[in-house]
C-alpha cells in the first residue's frame, strides 16, 4: 500500500502481499476520499477482502488520564500512611510480636489505602488493555509491515509469566513505529521512543518492588520485619507513582500520534 499527502506524491511502491483490505472509519476521524483510506492522497489498494477498520483511541485515553491519574494519587496516599505507620511502629520494642500489636489508626489507614488501590488500579487496568488493544489494532492497518506479532498479543502478552516482563514493551515499540509518520518524500522516520522505555522500565521495577514487598510483608512476624517491609513499601509506592505519570504521558503521545495519522495521513507535511 502507498500512500501520499495533499501535494506531496510518494515515489511509487511496489505492491507487498502484506497490503491490508479496504479501511473503514469511525468518528470522530473524518471519512477519506472515495478510494482514498486516508485524507488527502491516492491509493493503490488490495483485492477486495474484509474490511480494516480505524477505531479513534481519544476516549479510552481520556478515561485512561483520569484512571491513572487517581491510581498515582492513590499510591502518594500509600506512600505516605507507610511514613505515618512507621512512625506508629516505632512506639513498640523490636521484637513485639505482630499480633501483640494494638489497633490505632496506621492500621486502619493501611486498610484504606489497600482498599482505595484496588479500586483504582482494576479500572485502570482493564482500560488500559482495551486502549492497548486498540491503538496496536490501528497501528496494524497504518504499518502492518511493522509487526512481527499479532494483534491478539497485545492482550495475551500481560498473561504470560516472564513474557509479560518483555512482550507487551515489544508490541509497544511496534505500535509507536507504525503510528509515527513517514518522511514527505516517502521515506522512514523514527520517533523517539524514550517515554515509552522510561515508562516500562520503572514499572517493571515497581511491580517488581510490589511482589517482594507483599511476600516480606506476609511474612513478618516482629516490628523490625514490619519495619523493614514498611520501608520497601514506600519505596514500590512512590516508583509506581512514578510509572503511573509515565504511563499517563505515554497514552496520550500515541493516542495524538494515531490521531494525526488518521487525520493528515501517513506523511508528514515538512
Amino acid at each position: 500500500m502507498s500512500f501520499s499527502a495533499p501535494g506531496t506524491p510518494p515515489p511509487p511502491l511496489p505492491p507487498s502481499p502484506s497490503q491490508p483490505g479496504p479501511v473503514s472509519y469511525q468518528a470522530p476521524y473524518p471519512a477519506p476520499q472515495q478510494g482514498h483510506p486516508y485524507p488527502g492522497g491516492p491509493v493503490r489498494m488490495a483485492p477486495p477482502g474484509p474490511p480494516s477498520v480505524l477505531r479513534s483511541p481519544k476516549g479510552l485515553a481520556t478515561a485512561l488520564t483520569w484512571l491513572l491519574g487517581a491510581a498515582a494519587a492513590v499510591r502518594l496516599f500509600s506512600a505516605g500512611v507507610g511514613a505515618y505507620e512507621q512512625s506508629w511502629l516505632q512506639g513498640f520494642a523490636a521484637d513485639t510480636h505482630f499480633d501483640d500489636l494494638e489497633l490505632g489508626v496506621a492500621p486502619g489507614l493501611t486498610i484504606l489505602a489497600g482498599l482505595l488501590q484496588v479500586l483504582t488500579v482494576l479500572p485502570a487496568v482493564v482500560v488500559f488493555i482495551v486502549w492497548f488493544h486498540r491503538v496496536r489494532s490501528n497501528g496494524g492497518i497504518f504499518r502492518p509491515d511493522a509487526f512481527t506479532l499479532g494483534r491478539g498479543w497485545a492482550i495475551g502478552a500481560w498473561f504470560v509469566p516472564v513474557a509479560n516482563l518483555f512482550l507487551p514493551c515489544r508490541v509497544a515499540l511496534q505500535t509507536w513505529r507504525a503510528s509515527t509518520q513517514r518522511g514527505p518524500d516517502g521515506s522512514d522516520r523514527t520517533a523517539s521512543a524514550a517515554l515509552l522505555m522510561s515508562w516500562w522500565v520503572v514499572w517493571v521495577l515497581a511491580a517488581t518492588g510490589d511482589r517482594v514487598f507483599s511476600r516480606i510483608y506476609m511474612a513478618a512476624e516482629t516490628v523490625d520485619e514490619l519495619l523493614a517491609a514498611g520501608r520497601l513499601g514506600i519505596a514500590a509506592d512512590l516508583v509506581m507513582t512514578v510509572a503511573g505519570v509515565l504511563a499517563l504521558l505515554f497514552v496520550r503521545r500515541l493516542t495524538a500520534m494515531q490521531n494525526t495519522m488518521a487525520t493528515e495521513g501517513p506523511y508528514a507535511r515538512v
